[in-house]
C-alpha cells in the first residue's frame, strides 16, 4: 500500500494553506534565515513545478515584483499576475531561453531535482548536473549583489560545487531546512552578494 503523500505535518499544512507541495516551507525557512527575496524584486525559479515556490515568491515580491518560473514539466497551476512561466529544459539553456526568461534578477532559485534511480552515486551526479546548470544560468542573469539558492544532493562532488559557488558570491552557506525529510540527502547552497 502506497503511503499517503499528505500524511505529514508539512504536507497537511501546505494543503490547508493552498500550496501544491510541502517544499514551500523549505523556501520559507530560507527566506526567514537569509532574506533572499525582496519586495519589488525580480526572481527566477528553476524547476518550479508544481508551483509552491512560485506562489510563495510572488507573495513576497508583491505586485511590483516579478517571478519567472522554468520547468521541463508543464505547469497547471493558476498563476498570480506577477508570475510568468516558461516551459523549458534548464539543462539545454541557450540564447533564446535567456531571451524568454529575461535578465537582471535579484534572486535565482533552483529546487531542481533529478528523477531518482535509487543509486546514491548516480542520483548525486544527476543532481550535480542540474546544480551546475543553475549556477551557469545565474552567471548570465543575476545582477551584482544578487542571491542564489540551489538544492543539491550531497555527494562526492559537493565540496567542488560549493567552492565554485564561493568564487561568485561574497558569502556562501550550506543549509538543511527543518522541513526537509530526515532521510533526504538534499542540502541547499545559499550564495549571497554576487560579486
Amino acid at each position: 500500500m502506497k503511503p499517503d503523500p499528505w500524511h505529514d505535518y508539512y504536507a497537511r499544512r501546505a494543503r490547508e494553506e493552498g500550496y501544491p507541495a510541502r517544499s514551500v516551507y523549505k523556501l520559507e525557512e530560507i527566506q526567514k534565515r537569509f532574506g533572499v527575496l525582496k519586495r519589488g524584486g525580480r526572481v527566477l525559479d528553476l524547476g518550479s513545478c508544481p508551483g509552491s515556490w512560485l506562489l510563495f515568491a510572488s507573495r513576497v515580491v508583491g505586485d511590483r515584483g516579478l517571478v519567472v518560473g522554468v520547468d521541463i514539466t508543464p505547469l497547471t497551476l493558476r498563476l498570480p499576475s506577477n508570475v510568468r512561466f516558461v516551459q523549458h529544459d534548464a539543462l539545454a539553456w541557450d540564447e533564446p531561453f535567456l531571451e524568454a526568461v529575461g535578465t537582471n534578477f535579484q534572486t535565482v532559485l533552483s529546487d531542481m531535482a533529478p528523477s531518482t534511480t535509487g543509486s546514491k552515486f548516480v542520483d548525486a551526479q544527476r543532481s550535480l548536473q542540474l546544480s551546475e546548470s543553475a549556477l551557469a544560468i545565474s552567471a548570465s542573469v543575476l545582477r551584482p549583489q544578487g542571491a542564489f539558492v540551489c538544492k543539491i544532493f550531497h555527494g562526492s562532488d559537493f565540496k567542488g560545487f560549493s567552492d565554485r559557488v564561493r568564487r561568485s558570491f561574497g558569502r556562501v552557506v550550506h543549509f538543511k531546512p527543518k522541513s526537509s525529510r530526515k532521510a533526504s540527502k538534499e542540502i541547499y547552497i545559499v550564495g549571497l552578494g554576487r560579486t
